[in-house]
């Protein structure tokens, strides 16, 4: 597996990555190629956007953003805010794993207090990553489970 920046080259694949989880989940997303260019690949909020490869193609991406004013997770400005998408066939083969290492990364680089995942209730899977990778649950509401991991000071 070979973790690397996300590019406008990924658009094709991170949109696949979106469109198998919704084959599996049947949760619509926003998930064309537009959709992912601006939301992860050139978002201007974005800290990191990284991609996990093997010889068969793309695993899944993981993206984090600065919470901005008025976002739609009401997550405290300045935090980090996380996105993980992991395609079915590559589920418990150490993919997200890989990726919060990259992400954890720069999120310590960027002087991050805290980063939230905001996950969905019915996403047992996606919780119990979160846990794994030390996230704890904060908040909770309208569907929506709401974990964060606040990162040492000595780390800032």
């Amino acid at each position: 597996m070979h973790i690397r920046p996300a590019d406008d080259r990924d658009a094709p694949g991170m949109s696949g990555v979106l469109l198998d989880i919704i084959a599996l989940t049947g949760r619509m997303r926003p998930h064309d190629e537009a959709f992912v260019r601006s939301h992860y690949i050139t978002n201007p909020d974005s800290i990191w956007c990284s991609i996990a490869l093997d010889d068969d193609g793309m695993l899944g991406f993981q993206s984090l953003v600065r919470a901005t004013p008025g976002n739609r997770y009401g997550v405290p400005q300045g935090w980090g805010i996380i996105g993980t998408h992991i395609r079915p066939r590559a589920h418990r083969r150490g993919v997200g794993t890989a990726l919060f290492a990259a992400s954890h990364h720069a999120a310590v680089q960027a002087g991050l207090s805290s980063i939230d995942a905001s996950i969905g209730a019915d996403n047992p899977m996606g919780l119990r990553y979160y846990e794994a990778m030390g996230f704890r649950t904060y908040r909770e509401g309208d569907g929506i489970v709401q974990k964060m991991l606040t990162l040492p000071a000595q780390a800032r």
